[in-house]
């Protein structure tokens, strides 16, 4: 006891040592305390309740812990009563006082007192066990062992004791794993019992305080998920291998789920994610989440090739959904980083051929710039070995980076600043030795000659579209005919959706009191008979859209008609045939702008809308529908009986001096953010409102708001802001990637051969 003393007082030192100071004074006591306990059972192991009396420095309960451990040893010492352990100490105390003075010793030389050996009890061991007492002392926890309250504290204590086991054979988890991926079905299982039988005949714990265990462990991965705290799970990892413990496929799910929050765990020797991956795949249908671990700690290891092994096998079977991005991008940047390009264009073709696998602008820029570090896109650089088997017309040369930029163009629209950085930095180290415009991302504003390879910073003339460093202009790229019926049909499948959360809204401020759905289906019919009745009117076409609302409140926060009047004229002397969408609510005589302000209309400006109606210059949207999808949906709108099948659209220098573009164009300042995510492709949506949108600003009035003013217009774009290529004066295609500010772009040029 004297010498329990004196271990006692060492580990106070030891705890009082700087490093122990960032712990709270609670959790150290509690710590050494423990540690302490430990320290009974390890080196006094047939210590009872009758021989060690419970010190005062020490808390009950924990003092109750430590002697559960003691009587733990007890059993395993083979002492079944106080009388059989008297009758020991008498027969052999030279030897327990031995086993005694030998832990002493150890300590003392060391320093180092702990039970389990203390003080190399890790971090992740000494959470654990914390984890574990705070679970057991829940009351749901206790309440789900309610008729097994002793069973528990055993469990309880041998999971806490594992770490000090030393008769327990060690055990990994290849041990349990089939010898290959097409293992006999439930050789995991078997391995698992077999080890589990071991563990019971080790520790004399019943079956059934095995399976608390299993329990206990995964009450521990829903404390640790609720936490955010993965530490405690690397210790418990260990104790389910020792213990051949079977854990839930929601479990492993778990433990991969607070593993994943650890952010040192790519520094670790041991890939625990991984190990509770494998496990989880050699007992249950594998996961997306899974495989990607698994191919992650291949890649670690610069196992490529197991890597891509491992995708085969999935994506061979009913398993091939499975194929994400983060599942293959890894193995992809290995062979990249390794310099194998035939590798990477196959997976990369493989990935761009898999539905579910969406390549973002990083992981097409670190390929283009891994294939040009390779000088593989010099004039008279090797083939890609493999490219033909491919489909690639070109496996060399700036006809490869033309195919490769043309596919990252389908799928990626912007870049950035990163991806730009090393985009240059690949093709300067490709085309080291040649003339390059520039080793920086500093804007160029000079043109570069044609044996320049140029990959830099431009800013693109807004009214001309012409780059400076190569004098390719940029063109405006229109919606395609699919696409503009793909907008139309989206439109029209939007226009419920969107009338059932406007009812909803009004009916929350108390507007609307039934029949949601039965509006939002009048809505959508009064929407698709409206262009229905685009599609079939005789007359002359629209070729201008007036966003009605718009234009009467621009500058104004109330409902300016001659201003609207005023546009119509205005377009109308450009040669435009107007239509003003305008919505019911504002060609009231009295109407409300917003909660306590009401607007009256005076009768010129009522006549001046009954005008527009009479005209067929205004469409008048009934209450309950959205005026946008409206004038949306009229500037895609075909117009087939009107146009009879001729073109509207305008050329660029016309004699009328029209506004050039697409027809029928859009007169709006409305930055579509109500629309922009939610109703359209963001292609789809940019395409369209380059090509169709066209913004507007009216002078300010100097007496009276009905004077006529001059009213300017311009393009919302000149050019397309998506990845595009344009042929170069020289006949070098010039790639332009949208990135800073509105008219600036990354620039990529290769130099032109022989600098002609």
């Amino acid at each position: 006891w004297h010498q329990a003393l004196h271990v006692w007082q060492t580990m106070k030192r030891q705890a009082s040592k700087p490093s122990k100071r960032m712990l709270s004074s609670s959790h150290l006591e509690r710590a050494v305390v423990r540690r302490f306990t430990f320290f009974l059972a390890s080196v006094c192991p047939l210590t009872t309740t009758c021989l060690v009396p419970s010190p005062s420095f020490i808390p009950s309960h924990r003092y109750r812990s430590g002697i559960d451990r003691c009587q733990q040893q007890r059993r395993r010492f083979g002492v079944a009563s106080l009388h059989d352990m008297q009758g020991l100490m008498q027969t052999q105390p030279s030897s327990l006082c031995a086993e005694t003075d030998t832990h002493m010793a150890m300590d003392e030389k060391n320093e180092n007192i702990n039970l389990l050996d203390t003080n190399n009890m890790s971090v992740n061991q000494t959470a654990f066990v914390d984890a574990i007492e705070e679970i057991v002392a829940k009351r749901n926890v206790l309440r789900d062992f309610r008729k097994s309250d002793q069973d528990l504290e055993q469990t309880k204590q041998s999971l806490i004791g594992m770490f000090s086991i030393s008769n327990l054979p060690p055990c990994s988890v290849s041990d349990f794993l089939p010898p290959s991926t097409n293992g006999v079905k439930g050789y995991t299982k078997q391995k698992l019992q077999e080890r589990r039988e071991l563990y019971l005949d080790k520790t004399n714990l019943t079956l059934d305080q095995h399976k608390l265990g299993t329990v206990l462990l995964a009450h521990l991965a829903d404390h640790c998920a609720k936490t955010s705290n993965p530490k405690p799970l690397y210790a418990a990892w260990d104790n389910i291998l020792s213990a051949g413990m079977t854990p839930l496929s929601r479990t492993l799910s778990t433990y991969l789920y607070v593993l994943s929050l650890d952010g040192d765990a790519d520094s670790e020797e041991r890939d625990i994610a991984a190990e509770v991956a494998m496990l989880h795949d050699a007992l249950y249908e594998p996961t997306e989440k899974t495989v990607s671990l698994l191919v992650k700690s291949l890649v670690a290891r610069g196992d490529a090739a197991g890597a891509e092994a491992l995708l085969d096998g999935i994506a061979d079977g009913s398993l091939s959904e499975l194929l994400r991005h983060r599942t293959t991008s890894p193995i992809l940047q290995l062979h990249c980083e390794n310099g194998d390009i035939g590798s990477a264009l196959r997976l990369y073709h493989r990935m761009r051929t898999t539905s579910r696998v969406k390549m973002d602008d990083l992981t097409y820029s670190n390929f283009i710039a891994a294939v040009a570090e390779n000088g593989y896109f010099l004039p008279d650089s090797k083939d890609v070995e493999g490219g033909k088997d491919l489909g690639y017309e070109s496996v060399s040369g700036p006809k490869l980076l033309d195919a490769l930029i043309a596919e990252m163009a389908q799928d990626v629209l912007d870049i950035s600043e990163e991806s730009a950085q090393i985009l240059q930095t690949g093709f300067a180290v490709g085309f080291q030795g040649m003339e390059c415009a520039a080793n920086s991302l500093d804007p160029l504003t000079s043109l570069c000659g044609n044996e320049a390879m140029v990959a830099n910073r431009v800013a693109v003339d807004h009214d001309t579209g012409k780059c400076p460093a190569t004098n390719a202009t940029l063109r405006l790229i229109v919606l395609e005919p699919e696409q503009r019926v793909h907008v139309h049909d989206t439109l029209l499948e939007m226009a419920r959706a969107k009338s059932m959360d406007y009812t909803a809204k009004l009916a929350a401020k108390g507007r609307v009191t039934h029949d949601h759905v039965e509006k939002a289906e009048l809505a959508t019919k009064i929407l698709k008979d409206f262009s229905d009745w685009l599609d079939c009117r005789e007359g002359r076409p629209y070729t201008a859209i007036v966003d009605g609302a718009n234009v009467a409140y621009f500058g104004w926060g109330k409902v300016n008609v001659h201003q609207l009047n005023l546009m119509v004229e205005a377009l109308k002397k450009q040669g435009e045939d107007p239509l003003v969408v305008f919505p019911q609510k504002y060609t009231r005589r009295k109407f409300h702008l917003r909660q306590g302000m009401m607007q009256v209309l005076q009768d010129e400006e009522l006549e001046i809308l009954d005008k527009l109606k009479e005209n067929d210059q205004m469409y008048v949207v009934p209450p309950m529908c959205l005026d946008d999808m409206y004038w949306m949906l009229a500037s895609v709108s075909n117009q087939t009986a009107s146009t009879n099948g001729s073109s509207i659209d305008v050329a660029k220098n016309n004699e009328e001096g029209r506004f050039p573009g697409l027809r029928p164009i859009v007169i709006s300042n409305d930055k579509m953010r109500d629309h922009k995510d939610e109703l359209l492709d963001e292609r789809e949506f940019r395409r369209w409102a380059c090509s169709h949108i066209v913004n507007y600003n009216f002078t300010e009035f100097i007496e009276d708001q009905q004077d006529e003013r001059e009213i300017s217009f311009h393009a919302a774009d000149i050019f397309s802001d998506e990845i595009q290529g344009n042929e170069c004066p020289d006949g070098a295609v010039a790639w332009h990637f949208p990135l800073w500010d509105a008219n600036e772009r990354f620039c990529l040029r290769l130099p032109s051969a022989n600098g002609n």
